[in-house]
């Protein structure tokens, strides 16, 4: 009797630059535990988000993406429907393929939600976001729900924020949660660290740095030193990870 071939169950990664990344290698993993042979996790790297058609050109029976820097906001144009969440986030890191077409979602908010939560004191009351991209809309969508008062830095002050010479001995002392939602330590560029005055930072601070890759990035490393809780984005990744594929199976 003739064997019939398994087509491939395609998942992936829209990106720029990401041949680092972490959702590859998790997922690879997890279709083998699962006994998934025809489930197969690309990475599509992109060097314009003009380039997103071409995916489905080349790839077939592409069941669910995820989507990384810098396409979290430029992807949203091609996306049939947008979850209520990611709507408000206004930022989209996973894609469902349904009968009704595309639908983005955000498992940002929930992965960083469940990885912080167990470091947050109550005189964590106000946190300074360090980045502006997609991935920081993700965390001041939590910030704000679980009452925490924020403020933006970034190069040019956007979103009615700081830019990074206005930060002051002062406003690190008030602001005793800082989150690096910036590209600035990863990796290769690891001695890189965002421009914030660390001396400032004390043991009632936690930080907390998106990236992963290095594991302990010169931004946590120099927050250690002063005595800060820190954290880095490993978990975050596993568990955005986990609910995209939730998202996918329902």
């Amino acid at each position: 009797m003739e064997k019939i071939e398994q087509q491939n169950v395609n998942f992936g990664l829209v990106g720029k630059d990401i041949s680092y990344s972490f959702s590859r290698g998790y997922f690879k993993k997890k279709f083998d535990a699962l006994g998934l042979t025809n489930y197969v996790y690309n990475n599509f790297d992109l060097q314009s988000i003009s380039e997103f058609p071409s995916i489905f050109e080349n790839t077939s029976n592409i069941q669910g993406i995820n989507v990384t820097i810098p396409y979290k906001e430029e992807v949203i144009q091609f996306l049939d429907d947008i979850d209520m969440a990611a709507k408000k986030i206004g930022a989209v890191n996973t894609i469902k393929f349904s009968e009704n077409g595309m639908i983005g979602y955000n498992t940002d908010a929930y992965g960083f939600q469940k990885s912080i939560e167990p470091y947050l004191k109550n005189h964590h009351k106000k946190a300074l976001i360090l980045g502006t991209g997609g991935a920081s809309k993700a965390i001041a969508f939590v910030l704000e729900e679980l009452g925490i008062t924020f403020s933006f830095v970034s190069r040019s002050g956007k979103n009615n924020g700081f830019k990074y010479q206005e930060i002051t001995d002062d406003i690190i002392s008030e602001h005793t949660l800082i989150i690096n939602c910036s590209p600035v330590g990863t990796f290769p560029n690891v001695e890189e660290k965002p421009a914030i005055p660390y001396n400032s930072i004390s043991k009632e601070h936690l930080l907390f740095d998106l990236i992963y890759n290095p594991e302990e990035t010169v931004f946590l490393a120099a927050g250690k030193a002063n005595g800060a809780t820190i954290c880095n984005g490993h978990r975050m990744l596993e568990f955005q990870a986990e609910k995209s594929w939730s998202i996918w199976n329902q």
